[in-house]
This record gives structure tokens, sequence and C-alpha cells, in this order.
């Protein structure tokens, strides 16, 4: 049904301008899949491949370009080429303790009473906080280092300050630095047997300056770009995302804050499908409602489709075999198959192009929609593009039962707790308030035609 989620970070090959591809068989424009004769209803799995084929053959006809974005408007982008460290991270030899920095060939063996740890004494220098350059080092002393300070030169470990004697600093009378709390003023006592390197944090050791850091085609997360950013770059190579234009049909539908006539619903799809477009990476271009009238829908669609250059047409509602089905009667000259696909919600499904560009069209009820997007357009553009990442599957434990209709793959909405997916409203397509009750899809595969409580079950996480 889905694919497993890829690690955080992990590219993902998708087509790179200035790259050689694999020619697509029709260079000019993606094929249009056709429906089966005669086959019955589309399997979810043949539609999804259907829809990933048709952008998989746009994205390799049609690359997609570079742009440069600043750090903090890179996230969930994808890398148009590989990045490499700039300098060494860490930049500098630090110390990865509050401690004293030391010279490990100062610790000659000590000679303690009682079988108690070999300690030597030093003289304490200059403390070193951090953000500063500290002098080097002169043999027989041991200078207060701060965690993530610079360690001086001549140090080659770093003593905790709890395994010192005295095991605490105090401020220093008038100068913000540290002396030993205790003990004879300005003399530590540390253990003679500290190996060299210990708790240093050496230059370059995360990273080397030159060293690739993150390939190209590697969605940026926050870790990603944590790494970025500590390399201290602010501006990124990404690619564009893909561009899509987003129609909504029907007289009935009023935009929401518009007061209702009898007869009429607020428009729910392009705000489900604008967010939910936005959020797997794509740039919705333009949203629209257009009346039923298969002439001003179809002038329209294609004056925007000249207009914007999209790398995706999407509508939502009338593909349906009714007798109002404006999109369906607008494409009919044009490279569309209306088909049935064995899901519910989310049957009727349109596909195919438009003067070239991938079409794409789903139900106009609000859940067809939403589940038509997460079970064949969130997956392909994942598998095409690299971005948005997949959706998490889990095994999870129904709360209740559910039935599912013959020959049907349905697909429920449910909320997901710690092992257990409750079934959120009934199977209805209209069901707004249930969806956003949910957190999760609970797929019934076809053959399934009842679960019983308690039995186990593969759900698609939504957050």
């Amino acid at each position: 049904m889905s694919v497993s989620p890829a690690p955080q970070g992990v590219p993902v090959p998708v087509p790179v301008p200035g790259q050689a591809q694999t020619p697509p068989a029709s260079p000019a424009a993606p094929a249009s899949p056709a429906a089966p004769a005669g086959s019955g209803p589309r399997t979810v799995a043949a539609h999804r491949d259907a829809v990933e084929d048709l952008l998989r053959r746009w994205f390799l006809a049609h690359p997609p370009a570079q742009e440069i974005v600043a750090l903090d408007s890179a996230a969930g982008r994808l890398l148009a080429e590989e990045v490499r460290a700039p300098g060494n991270l860490p930049p500098f030899t630090n110390s990865q303790m509050d401690g004293y920095a030391v010279r490990t060939a100062d610790l000659a063996a000590g000679n303690r009473p009682h079988g108690a740890p070999a300690m030597v004494p030093l003289a304490t220098a200059a403390p070193i906080p951090a953000g500063s350059a500290p002098p080097p080092l002169l043999p027989g002393t041991a200078a207060p280092v701060m965690t993530g300070a610079m360690l001086p030169e001549g140090a080659d470990a770093v003593v905790p300050i709890e395994a010192c004697i005295p095991d605490s600093f105090l401020p220093s009378a008038g100068t913000g630095g540290t002396v030993p709390a205790g003990g004879a003023a300005g003399t530590v006592e540390v253990p003679a047997q500290t190996p060299a390197g210990q708790f240093v944090r050496r230059a370059g050791s995360d990273i080397a300056a030159g060293a690739p850091a993150l390939p190209a085609g590697t969605v940026l997360g926050p870790l990603q770009l944590g790494l970025l950013a500590g390399l201290g770059l602010d501006r990124l190579t990404v690619r564009a995302r893909p561009r899509v234009l987003l129609l909504t049909t029907g007289d009935e539908v009023r935009e929401p804050g518009r007061p209702l006539e009898p007869g009429q619903i607020h428009d729910a799809n392009t705000t489900l499908l604008r967010s939910s477009l936005e959020e797997a990476g794509a740039e919705v271009l333009r949203s629209r409602i257009l009346a039923d009238s298969p002439q001003e829908f179809i002038a329209r669609l294609r004056a925007d489709v000249a207009a914007d250059a999209p790398d995706l047409v999407l509508t939502s509602g009338g593909i349906s075999k009714g007798a109002y089905e404006v999109v369906r009667q607008g494409l009919a000259a044009h490279e569309v198959a209306f088909l049935s696909v064995a899901m519910q919600p989310g049957g009727p499904q349109g596909i195919g192009t438009v003067d070239g560009v991938p079409f794409l069209g789903f139900p106009g009820n609000p859940v067809s929609s939403l589940v038509s997007f997460e079970m064949f357009l969130r997956p392909a553009l994942t598998a095409v593009t690299g971005a948005p990442r997949p959706r998490t599957e889990v095994q999870a434990r129904l709360t209740a039962p559910l039935g599912s209709p013959a020959g049907k793959h349905q697909v429920r909405r449910g909320r997901y707790t710690a092992g257990t997916v409750e079934p959120v409203g009934g199977p209805g397509s209209h069901l707004l308030h249930a969806l956003a009750a949910s957190n999760a899809l609970i797929p019934v595969p076809v053959g399934t035609e009842h679960l019983e409580a308690g039995a186990e079950v593969t759900v698609l996480l939504l957050e």
C-alpha cells in the first residue's frame, strides 16, 4: 500500500539539470494512462503506479530548476548539488568538559598513602572561558577550561573538575576567571594516569574542511539544516518545488467567509489540498473555484496552463458519471482517462495530460480528495522528486470492529495511540469532523470484509 519511511536526510535519486538522464518513451509529454477496457475497477496499486509513472515521465523530460534560498527558508527542500564543508567542524580544538587543560607529559606518577589514586600537583594558569583565544600552556601548569573553550597550545588532555583536588571552581577576585576552591591557592592536583586526548574535541573531528557534508537530493530537515548552520552556510542551492495548478469545481461551492444560499456549501477541498500539497513540498501556483460550465472550465484551464507552466494540474470534483460532471465533459477531447479505482472513498479518478501537462482529477467529496492525495499523489511525489518523506507505517490493534465492502480497498480514518488505533467516524466521504479528529489512515485491503476489535492492522500515520 505504501513505502516505509526513509531515514531523515537520505537522498532520493531524482532528475538533476545538467546530468544525463534515461530518456522517457515520449520526451515531449507523458503518455496518457488509459483505463483498461472491460477489466473492471483498477486496483489501488495499479493506479498508484500509473500516477507515479505519469509524474516520472514528466520530470525526466522537464528536470527541476535550481534556486538559491536562505537557510531559514530551506526546511523540506531538496539540495540541488552536493555540499562540502567550507571549514573544519569543530573549527578549533576544544574542551569537552569543565575542568583543567593539562600536558600529560607533566603527569609523572605520584605517591599517596593508603592506596589512593596517584595525584600530581600543578600550578594553575589563567582561566580559559569559551570564546577566548588562550596563550600557550606552560609546562607544569594546568589551565581551568570551560566546556567548548579553545584548548591552549601545548595542552593535550582535559581533566574533569570533579576528578581534581579541589573539585570545584570559585570566581577569582576582580578577573572574572577561576581559582581552586580550598587547598593551596594557585595549585590543583590532577590524576597522574590521565591519557593524552582525554575529553578533547579535535578540530575537524566531526567533519574536516573539504569533506562531503550532504549529497545532492538530500531532504533538508532540522538535523541537516543544523549541520549546515554549524558550517556557517546561510544560502543553499535547492531544487525548485513541483508547481501545481489547483482547481475546484461546482456551482454550489462558495469560498469560506461568503454567505451560503440554499443548496450551497463552503469549499473545503481547496484548503485541504493546498495545505497538503504545500506540506508535501509543492508550490501551488493558483487555486480557484470554477463554475459547472464545460466550456468555461476548459477555456480557463488552458489559459492557466499556458500562463503558469505547471508541472501538474489537479482538480477536485466533476469526474463521476452524473449529468453535470464539468471536468469529465470539458476534457472529453483530451488525453485523459476517467476511471474507477477499487477504493472507498475515492473510487472515481481522472488521469492523463492536458496540453502535454500531467493531469489528475480527484473526487469532489473532501475526504475522498484527501484519501486520493495520500494514497496516490503524495507517494508519487516522494518516489519521483524525493520530497516529501514517506508516511510512517506502524502496526496497531483495532479498538473496535471494522467492516469493509466486498471488492473494495477501504481507507478508514483513525486515532493512533501507543500501539492501538481507534476508528473515527464512519466510511462516509463527507465526514470532515471525523477527518479532523484523525491522525492516521486505516487501509482495509480488498478481500477483508470484517475485522474484529483487537485485530492487528497496518496504519499510515498522518502526523
